[in-house]
């Protein structure tokens, strides 16, 4: 029998008060990360770029396969972010950029806690596809659903708009869970040794004690992706390692001092 090391678990971490300064601060360094290790960025931002058009493509004409795309979606993307992380803590600490080795870190975090994040996604994603499809049955009926295919009409019905709105509101509210319980929780996994309920409870404590600044984020998050997927998720490319590389100096910025 061989005996295994049990990484001695880290502090809870401090929650600091994030300033829109820091915010536009790592933007900025998200962006120059990026700058100064593109392939990473690309590769790893690919992932979600092919697995958006094959839900789209599949979409199209089969429910159950992009609901299953959909749902294990969720279970892997986690581990893209992790490389983006790792390069932008790398970068942070002047230490080299290797494939094998940002590899390698990306390939242990299956036995961490990363993949219960990833099944919490997983969940409420179930969660959010069975709400949809359960108001849409309700509001429209059997005739709906008959006839949606010729014409987008029914939607501009007041139980059409009905729908709308309650699918708009609850959305926006498990949208802004998932954002509160992963805004810092995804690298304060990669980055220490702590489980991930008490890195969600982090997460959501650091979005409300920074509320505006936090929402803020989001906005910025939602509008960023939604533009680059118009033309095709390409503009992904650029957005999401941005994005990634941003989140790891926010989080830096919001559980530890200020990096200068």
């Amino acid at each position: 029998m061989t005996d295994e090391t049990v990484p001695e678990a880290s502090p809870i971490p401090e929650i600091a008060v994030v300033t829109l300064p820091e915010v536009l601060a790592s933007l900025k360094a998200g962006f120059w990360d990026f700058k100064a290790a593109p392939a990473f960025g690309l590769v790893f931002s690919a992932f979600y770029v092919v697995v958006g058009l094959v839900l789209y493509w599949i979409g199209a004409g089969t429910f159950l396969w992009t609901l299953a795309f959909a749902l294990g979606f969720p279970l892997v993307a986690p581990f893209a972010a992790v490389g983006l992380y790792e390069v932008s803590r790398r970068l942070e600490a002047e230490e080299p950029l290797v494939w094998r080795d940002i590899l390698a870190v990306v390939w242990s975090e299956r036995r961490r806690q990363l993949p219960w994040v990833g099944v919490i996604l997983a969940i409420t994603f179930l969660f959010w596809s069975f709400f949809a499809h359960m108001t849409f049955a309700m509001a429209m009926g059997l005739s709906a659903v008959t006839n949606l295919a010729h014409s987008w009409d029914y939607f501009l019905t007041p139980n059409g708009m009905v729908m709308l709105a309650i699918q708009t509101v609850v959305g926006a509210g498990v949208a802004f869970l998932v954002f509160g319980l992963t805004a810092v929780s995804l690298p304060l996994l990669v980055d220490k040794e702590i489980d991930f309920v008490t890195a969600m409870l982090i997460s959501l404590k650091t979005v409300a004690r920074n509320k505006g600044v936090m929402g803020l984020w989001a906005v910025i998050i939602a509008v960023a992706l939604f533009a680059a997927m118009v033309p095709m998720f390409l503009g992904l490319f650029v957005v999401l390692p941005v994005l990634g590389h941003a989140t790891w100096h926010l989080y830096r910025r919001a559980l530890y001092h200020p990096v200068v």
